[in-house]
């Protein structure tokens, strides 16, 4: 293996599911190469957030071992995803006086302002996870992107700060410590899913990334490069698949099955449909599936518009809203977002790496293939393998702050 060459690894840590994803970042090409996949059931938490360190711990541990396998190299370290409505994001300003007597500003200069912007918009009980600098202000020049190097005596930030709340992380580090994996960034679902799906023009022009998992669905804004706004919905596919248990009278397992191959959002009517599950066979009437289907998903839909409409966004996305996420999956939903939130809809194609698995090609593995790819980026070019634990030290105005030290 080459100095520069290193493995790269995201860990999709869901309420139902752990995806995992290994790739090898080649110091020539840039692109990181997927060399290992693995996927395993979860349990242990709820809603996004862990509930039982047991579950979370087992289900990485056998997903990280079936990406192992494939990839012949043992994980250590790990970019991680966390849910939860717990998760906010908050407008954040502040102002200093830049310290240097050339007056030119550095990164100790960055880092004290978001220091500056962050004291008292984000609560104790809450950790910083990321800070997503809109614009500096230098001497009365706005609408600056990267300040560091230039000369100039007051500077001025605004910025947006996502946040989480301490225990929430804290637990999810514990359970990936119990399967021996240390975490080197803790990133929202959602913004890794973005971070594999969107590409520059969308998040130029203005876009929603929404993310539909089992328990949760997040949404993220993005406008002028930027992130906008940031909520996750307390209600996902699993809902879903509940009320259709529920209203159909049979167990989940078979709900699931019936959700995914036969749910639709209108259509002719197509009276008794039969599906056959471990040499059974079940009736269930289409128009009673359409109808229980379609009231939970208008359901999430008015909560994603509220986010909308709390972001400003609301029917004023030229990009529309890119879908992600296992419960994604349901046909006809791209359309159906596009009549409920007034705007064009897509599903979200993870890109931005090489290797032919076909496994991370669908939707549910948005968000491990953006955990990966930031890992990749989160890294400095000199750092060594995931051979041994990494320490990264904590980078100014990078798409992701690194939280690794916070926890030591």
């Amino acid at each position: 293996m080459q100095e520069q060459s290193r493995y790269v690894v995201g860990i999709d840590v869901g309420t139902k599911n752990v995806r995992c994803v290994v790739g090898y970042a080649d110091a020539e090409s840039g692109v990181p190469k997927i060399v290992g996949v693995g996927e395993a059931p979860n349990s242990g938490m709820r809603k996004g957030v862990v509930t039982n360190l047991a579950g979370p711990a087992e289900a990485i541990d056998k997903a990280l071992e079936s990406a192992e396998r494939m990839s012949g190299h043992q994980v250590n370290a790990a970019t991680v995803s966390i849910n939860g409505s717990h998760l906010l994001s908050t407008k954040a300003d502040g102002m200093i006086t830049v310290g240097t007597v050339s007056n030119e500003v550095t990164t100790d200069d960055v880092l004290r302002l978001e220091e500056v912007a962050t004291t008292g918009k984000v609560p104790q009980n809450r950790e910083i996870l990321e800070i997503v600098a809109h614009s500096y202000r230098l001497d009365g020049q706005d609408n600056i992107k990267d300040p560091v190097g230039m000369t100039g005596a007051r500077l001025e930030i605004k910025a947006n700060v996502v946040s989480g709340l301490v225990p929430h992380i804290t637990n999810l580090q514990k359970s990936a410590e119990m399967a021996k994996v240390d975490l080197s960034s803790v990133v929202p679902s959602v913004l890794a899913a973005s971070q594999a799906v969107l590409t520059e023009s969308q998040r130029e022009n203005g876009v929603a990334v929404i993310d539909f998992g089992a328990a949760t669905t997040g949404v993220a804004v993005y406008e002028e490069g930027d992130l906008q706004h940031l909520a996750v919905i307390p209600m996902g596919g699993q809902n879903v698949t509940n009320d259709l248990a529920i209203g159909l009278r049979t167990d989940p397992e078979v709900a699931e099955v019936v959700k995914l191959a036969h749910a639709r959002f209108g259509g002719e009517a197509l009276g008794e449909i039969e599906i056959k599950i471990a040499k059974q066979t079940y009736k269930f009437n289409q128009e009673e599936i359409d109808e229980i289907v379609q009231a939970r998903y208008e359901e999430i839909f008015e909560a994603i518009a509220k986010e909308l409409k709390r972001a400003g966004r609301l029917g004023k996305l030229p990009s529309g809203v890119v879908l992600v996420g296992g419960a994604a999956k349901v046909k006809g939903l791209v359309e159906f977002a596009k009549d409920q939130l007034s705007v064009a809809a897509c599903l979200g194609k993870p890109s931005g790496y090489s290797g032919a698995s076909d496994e991370v090609k669908g939707v549910e593995f948005s968000a491990a293939v953006g955990l990966m790819l930031l890992d990749s980026m989160d890294v400095p070019q000199h750092a060594k393998s995931l051979a041994g634990a990494r320490d990264v030290t904590k980078k100014a105005g990078g798409f992701l702050k690194n939280i690794f030290a916070r926890f030591k």
